[in-house]
């Protein structure tokens, strides 16, 4: 979940491998951040609390900023009993094209998650951008204890809109899985990319439909109840939402990040208060 631009991406310098590893400890109602290990370029600098000492907020930044082919990026984060963390990123991800240097086409990433009990967790990164003929793997893994609440989202970016620049080749294949109490409650798997053998899922209706920008937002906790539900769905006839006993999922198709970030952040304002009885205000690194 980076920033910064690596500016000409190299074709022979050598991959990236980089972990991250949070561990968050309630202390008399104050959520600290306890432990932090990183191995290469993948760090948190600090936690912060502009909520007051119950949230933690931490930004995760990778300094070089793109990540190219075979770079691997891990991150594991750990949350005691009854803490509430929120993390976020200092700007958009950029995954460039896949340079099939070192035996290793794709770039991956791999973010475990696990939350204690009675605690809450806002995983929100920023947009993330895949260069034409990007070769990806993400794996998002959630582990929940019965009663933690958890709002994650996604906005993801086909090429390069602003450049004029197109997805017309590689591919982005994601893993998604979320368990609470043991029990599997959420399983999202599939490759987008144009023009593969099971069909093109960028212009299939049932895919992308033609679309660059796809944001997902998946929130475990106490269900909406139906008047919230008609409020969003009134107030962005664009979303698609869904709810199935404890889980909540709103979706955005579109051609613009910042439409789908101003419709997501509409969605998280809405839900926030309800899920985690939080008033939602807005980090301040998104307005920068």
């Amino acid at each position: 979940m980076p920033d910064c631009t690596r500016s000409a991406p190299s074709t022979t310098a050598p991959p990236w491998q980089a972990s991250l590893g949070l561990r968050f400890e309630d202390d008399a109602g104050t959520t600290r951040l306890t432990g932090r290990e990183h191995r290469g370029p993948l760090r948190v600098q600090k936690a912060l609390y502009p909520e007051g000492a119950r949230t933690c907020h931490v930004i995760v930044v990778h300094p070089p900023g793109g990540v190219v082919g075979g770079d691997r990026l891990e991150l594991d984060v750990d949350l005691g009993a009854a803490t509430r963390v929120l993390a976020t990123s200092p700007g958009a991800t950029k995954w460039y094209r896949a340079n099939g240097k070192h035996g290793e086409q794709a770039s991956r990433q791999r973010v475990r998650l696990r939350v204690g009990p009675g605690a809450a967790l806002e995983w929100l990164p920023q947009e993330t951008i895949f260069y034409d003929d990007a070769d990806v793997v993400l794996e998002h893994e959630v582990e929940l204890a019965a009663d933690a609440r958890y709002i994650g989202s996604e906005i993801l970016c086909f090429g390069r809109r602003a450049a004029g620049e197109t997805f017309r080749s590689g591919q982005v294949r994601q893993h998604t899985r979320i368990r609470q109490g043991g029990r599997l409650v959420w399983w999202e798997q599939g490759t987008v990319g144009p023009g593969l053998a099971a069909g093109d899922v960028m212009r299939s209706p049932l895919g992308l439909a033609g679309h660059s920008v796809c944001a997902t937002l998946v929130a475990v906790g106490k269900p909406l109840p139906a008047a919230l539900l008609h409020a969003l769905r009134e107030a962005d006839p664009t979303l698609g939402l869904s709810q199935v006993k404890n889980v909540f999922v709103a979706r955005h198709l579109g051609d613009d990040s910042e439409a789908a970030r101003a419709c997501l952040l509409r969605v998280w304002q809405t839900l926030r208060p309800h899920l985690l009885d939080t008033p939602a205000r807005v980090p301040r690194i998104w307005n920068t």
